[in-house]
């Protein structure tokens, strides 16, 4: 009887488990940390400022003429980032495959509300059809450039 007792007990005390207590608060969805943005509802001195240092950016390499980026206009870790022949030498590996740059047009922008950085991407025209490529500026919460880089898409099977 004695072991009956002590296996029923063994029984009990296993099968009982601790649950959780749920609140409301748990169930609720996480907010989205990325926001896609229309064009319209981007500050235009945030558009301007990724359009006009992107597009200076890539016209440097049909030109060969550089105007750095001074301290209002990005980081600090970007205007190092950018020399002369960090640019020439990634000019020179687009020019072969791309050809000559003729513009920029904006395709999304998105907004990190955790770091409030907006992320403009835009696809990059070239004279060659062949490579499809997109520029990606980051612009922070001080209007400055964070972030500047070039993509190849990779073609779209049908």
């Amino acid at each position: 009887m004695k072991k009956i007792v002590l296996l029923a007990m063994v029984l009990v005390i296993a099968s009982c488990k601790s649950k959780k207590a749920t609140s409301d608060s748990d169930n609720k969805p996480i907010e989205e940390k990325i926001v896609i943005l229309k064009p319209t509802e981007v500050d235009n001195l945030k558009k301007d400022r990724a359009y006009d240092l992107g597009k200076r950016l890539l016209e440097t390499c049909s030109t060969s003429k550089f105007k750095a980026f001074s301290k209002s206009e990005a980081t600090d870790k970007v205007i190092a980032n950018a020399t002369v022949e960090k640019i020439a030498a990634t000019c020179k590996k687009i020019n072969q495959r791309n050809g000559k740059f003729i513009g920029i047009n904006l395709i999304d922008v998105k907004h990190d509300t955790f770091l409030n950085e907006y992320v403009f991407r835009y696809a990059i025209d070239y004279e060659k059809k062949l490579y499809k490529r997109e520029l990606f500026v980051t612009i922070n919460s001080e209007n400055k450039v964070s972030a500047i880089n070039t993509k190849e898409v990779k073609p779209v099977p049908f």
